[in-house]
């Protein structure tokens, strides 16, 4: 019997994975720690069900902190594509501490809208309106 390492990742998650989002149940077992944003290097983009994070902006994206153990990381990378599609990195987050994120590369938001506010709960509330 093979035994892996447990251990805990914090994970910043931003669009179908927060709280009440379609894609939560991914996160089934994982403690949230809170709302949280990212300092403002990022730019968020609607890529239509879901939104995607691009490193190199000036908004600060707003989401949630999970810690995740090895099992739920390993269904996140499946879901998320990592790291053919999203790429999970390390981003810095509003209260100077660190978290893994899923940014997707700048090319992959070719055209698609940015959500300005960073707030994707928001942008979808709004566009349902």
């Amino acid at each position: 019997m093979s035994h892996r390492s447990i251990h805990a990742a914090r994970m910043f998650v931003y669009g179908s994975l927060m709280t009440g989002a379609p894609n939560h149940r991914v996160m089934r077992g994982a403690r949230c720690l809170g709302a949280s944003a990212t300092v403002a290097e990022f730019e968020l983009f609607d890529l239509g069900a879901f939104p995607g994070m691009v490193k190199g902006g000036a908004t600060s994206v707003v989401g949630e902190v999970f810690e995740v153990d090895d099992d739920t990381l390993a269904r996140l990378d499946e879901l998320e594509g990592h790291p053919t599609f999203y790429e999970r990195a390390r981003v810095r987050l509003a209260d100077g501490t660190e978290a893994e994120a899923y940014l997707l590369p700048r090319a992959r938001a070719a055209g698609r809208p940015i959500v300005p506010s960073g707030d994707w709960r928001a942008h979808t509330r709004s566009a349902r309106a």
